[in-house]
């Protein structure tokens, strides 16, 4: 609910179990943009927000909520790039089944 408050996104889906369960969910549901952020607070942890040239993610799978996430990346290239040296890395969060929910890139300018 505190998500929702915050992002302005109080579809039942998220909140209401019935409304969820009347519409073919098995429950209610996660904002996959709180996954979403939560994969973006681990790269903020990781590099400087002022580095980061592009981040992005697709959503894979809906999270249920009590789920327990782990953000993580893999470094997949380096490249220099008009003088910048540039580092990919490949994000995701996946929950405690091993279930990726939400994975993309990330490119980092190295200082």
């Amino acid at each position: 609910m505190r998500y929702a408050g915050a992002s302005g996104d109080f579809n039942p889906i998220h909140n209401d179990k019935e409304f969820a369960l009347a519409n073919g969910l098995d429950g209610t549901i996660a904002h996959g943009m709180f996954v979403m952020a939560l994969i973006g607070r681990a790269c903020t942890n990781w590099a400087d927000q002022k580095q980061i040239k592009f981040f992005g993610v697709k959503f894979k799978s809906m999270t249920k909520l009590g789920s327990v996430l782990t953000c993580k990346g893999t470094v997949k290239r380096k490249k220099e790039e008009n003088g910048e040296k540039l580092i990919t890395v490949s994000v995701e969060a996946v929950d405690q089944n091993g279930e990726v929910k939400a994975g993309g890139d990330l490119i980092v300018a190295c200082v």
